[in-house]
């Protein structure tokens, strides 16, 4: 038997704070079913598997970021856009590291789910509308939401785990490293396209 008010969210919810807590490569259907007090077959009501509960965590966990990204950015541009949508970053990946994980990991997402889910495609909207504070048009648009990214994870990725052992803060660095990407946005190199590689 379903316990009572048992859905699809509560059944996200809670894998997503058992995420937070071991891990996203931790998390179970067993895990998650204790979690709600429920026997495992429960879930399956709600969520065809495991890799499709993993896929809910991601599209909650992007929308959980986009919200709190545009709601740092609001009003703002340029270099004051950037560290606020940077630090936006940084701080859900500190406070939601599992939740986190999955917005970073290849997910098999069910279609129909990703399409109704707006965390992703608002990312794209807020991430490229603040690049083109700094008049970046394409191709050097997507080099640059790349560049970002890679920036923004890999620094959240080593901080994770430990990767920062010098004495300076990583804080230090951060401030540091968003003043060099602000300065590189605008004076973004022109494109080489067409010369010889």
């Amino acid at each position: 038997m379903v316990r009572a008010g048992l859905t699809a969210e509560r059944v996200t919810i809670a894998g997503a704070e058992l995420a937070d807590d071991v891990g996203l490569d931790q998390v179970t259907m067993s895990q998650v079913a204790r979690r709600l007090g429920v026997k495992d077959a429960s879930l399956y009501t709600h969520v065809r598997s495991l890799e499709d509960l993993r896929g809910r965590i991601a599209l909650l966990a992007a929308d959980e970021k986009t919200i709190r990204i545009a709601e740092a950015t609001a009003g703002r541009a340029g270099k004051d856009a950037l560290i606020a949508f940077a630090n936006a970053w940084r701080e859900y990946a500190h406070e939601h590291p599992g939740r986190y994980t999955a917005t970073q990991t290849p997910i098999q997402i069910d279609p129909a789910l990703a399409a109704e889910a707006p965390g992703p495609r608002r990312a794209v909207e807020l991430t490229y509308g603040m690049l083109r504070g700094y008049g970046l048009a394409e191709p050097d648009l997507t080099d640059a939401v790349r560049l970002l990214r890679s920036t923004f994870h890999g620094f959240v990725a080593l901080e994770a785990a430990g990767g920062f052992a010098h004495e300076r803060s990583p804080q230090q660095s951060w401030i540091r490293a968003l003043d060099a990407l602000h300065a590189l946005l605008e004076h973004w190199p022109p494109s080489r396209e067409g010369e010889p590689s």
